[in-house]
């Protein structure tokens, strides 16, 4: 893990300006903001550990907590609420076994909910891994999680081989 964030410190030349750079490269390697991590960056920059943390609360996009290979946002915007995004939110979480603002236990999906996505014309819409998915309805969420986890076990499948 050091020498992952050793890289990414060095990337930024080690330049305690660029935190926010660094925590996002720290995120996109372990998908999260490990504390070991974020530990090493303070020590390393000499920035104090509060302030990286405020930094790290403040962003949402930044998290403390493992997050899962895919995730998975549900809009519960106005639009949305109408034409039904709590019945689809209660859908997935039934279907995953998690409410939102969680990640699976085998870490490959994270459960978030936004305000508003901006795609009202869409509505109610699910977003997994930047792809939307306009009008979904409850019976659209079988066929969009099954497309994410048929993919995770071919590529089990071909690692077995």
């Amino acid at each position: 893990m050091e020498k992952k964030v050793d890289s990414i410190l060095k990337k930024y030349n080690y330049d305690p300006n660029s935190i926010i750079q660094i925590l996002d490269g720290i995120q996109d390697e372990f998908n999260y903001l490990p504390r070991e991590t974020v530990e090493q960056v303070s020590t390393v920059l000499k920035i104090p550990l509060s302030k990286i943390y405020s930094i790290a609360t403040f962003y949402s996009v930044f998290s403390l907590e493992p997050r899962g290979k895919h995730m998975i946002t549900v809009c519960k915007g106005t639009a949305c609420f109408v034409k039904g995004s709590s019945d689809v939110l209660k859908r997935i979480e039934d279907r995953l076994g998690i409410t939102a603002g969680h990640t699976t236990e085998d870490k490959l999906f994270t459960l978030e909910t936004v305000n508003c996505l901006g795609a009202c014309a869409l509505a109610p819409i699910v977003v997994v891994d930047g792809q939307y998915y306009g009008k979904t309805t409850v019976q659209k969420v079988d066929a969009i999680l099954d497309e994410y986890q048929k993919s995770e076990e071919r590529l089990v499948e071909q690692v077995q081989e």
